[in-house]
């Protein structure tokens, strides 16, 4: 299985727009990485650099320690699903999935084996005999899919394979994909925007933004420790605060925030006095509707229920708290009753789920854009 490596890549388009900016990325063998990133944070030309359809204007891709910067899209035993599918048009569902292992001289019993599975892994049997144009974007995005997994590639390169299929069938087949994948020893990158699916099917995560990685590792370290206000915000929403660092110790950091609100936090190696963000997950906020003559906790911030969503098996409320704005939190749905507009509720946290960064030099604002 090999191990693919990119070492300071950089590529610029015409009009000077740079889609990948000195990049270093290490997918380890046989592992499944997803590449998760906001749209025209360069994952597709990451993987298109790695398959060969695009070159780097500096730096290397390696393949098993080979430079394969130069080498042709056929020697270098990768296969890349994109986001256009690109099936042969006069071809079945059945031919298009058989076409790599035919043009490889595969024994046609092995062949057929492997391309009835992969067609049955995505569903696709019924259709087995139709054209593409007589599918939809979710079958035809199932049928590159399964053509790519039957190619016999060591490095499957997989573009948004899941985008075009709806809800139910997009959650069966990312449980199936990764298995099939790790059955068959591959080595893949998987691009996506949605970090649900990342968390899922992923060995490991890399956090790509503006054509740079700034994260990588496992689904719970990048979501638990983020190592920016974007990873934290983007890998399983955030509320995020602006304050200054009064003191840290061993056990927790005290902030007080913008609005005059002191909240605890985890603790940090930054200095007292210093200018902070503090980004605690929406489903680690705690929010208690006020109850006469409960003891409240040793800090606490005082809101008023502003809005609720109801999603099926959790509610998100959007509670109002005077001076900060809008604080939002996630509960179990069987609490939805309770969280009645204009409703009193205490906000709170455990200090070690908030973490703290220092203000980036672009802004907070900037900081948190998606695009």
């Amino acid at each position: 299985m090999p191990e693919i490596r990119l070492e300071d890549v950089v590529k610029t388009f015409e009009g000077g727009v740079v889609a990948v900016n000195h990049l270093d990325l290490n997918v380890k063998d046989g592992e499944y990485m997803c590449l998760l990133g906001p749209t025209g944070a360069g994952k597709t030309t990451v993987l298109k650099m790695i398959c060969g359809l695009v070159c780097p204007d500096s730096g290397k891709v390696l393949l098993d320690g080979k430079n394969i910067s130069n080498i042709p899209i056929s020697r270098r035993g990768t296969a890349l699903m994109s986001q256009n599918y690109a099936l042969f048009p006069k071809m079945t569902v059945y031919e298009n999935v058989m076409f790599s292992p035919s043009i490889k001289n595969w024994d046609p019993a092995d062949a057929k084996t492997l391309v009835r599975s992969m067609i049955e892994m995505v569903h696709m049997g019924p259709k087995v005999d139709n054209m593409p144009h007589e599918m939809s974007g979710g079958q035809m995005q199932r049928t590159a899919l399964a053509r790519a997994l039957a190619s016999n590639s060591r490095v499957l390169l997989l573009d948004e394979p899941l985008r075009a299929l709806d809800a139910r069938l997009r959650l069966e087949i990312r449980k199936e994909i990764k298995s099939m994948v790790k059955d068959m020893d591959l080595t893949s990158v998987h691009v996506t925007h949605d970090q649900e699916e990342a968390m899922e099917i992923a060995d490991r995560i890399a956090v790509i933004r503006k054509g740079r990685i700034i994260q990588v590792g496992t689904p719970m370290d990048i979501f638990c420790n983020p190592k920016t206000p974007f990873v934290a915000n983007f890998v399983g929403r955030s509320n995020v605060f602006t304050g200054k660092l009064v003191s840290s110790s061993e056990e927790s950091s005290e902030i007080l925030l913008d609005s005059g609100h002191k909240v605890l936090a985890r603790s940090t190696d930054l200095s007292p006095g210093t200018d902070v963000a503090v980004a605690v997950k929406i489903g680690y906020v705690i929010s208690k509707i006020h109850k006469e003559g409960e003891s409240l906790p040793e800090w606490y911030m005082e809101g008023t229920v502003s809005r609720v969503l109801y999603e099926g098996g959790t509610i998100t409320i959007e509670l109002d708290v005077k001076g900060l704005g809008i604080v939002t939190c996630r509960r179990s749905s069987k609490r939805y009753d309770d969280y009645k507009k204009g409703k009193k509720v205490s906000v709170i946290w455990v200090p070690s789920k908030a973490v703290v960064f220092s203000i980036p030099e672009c802004g907070l604002e900037e900081e948190l854009r998606l695009d």
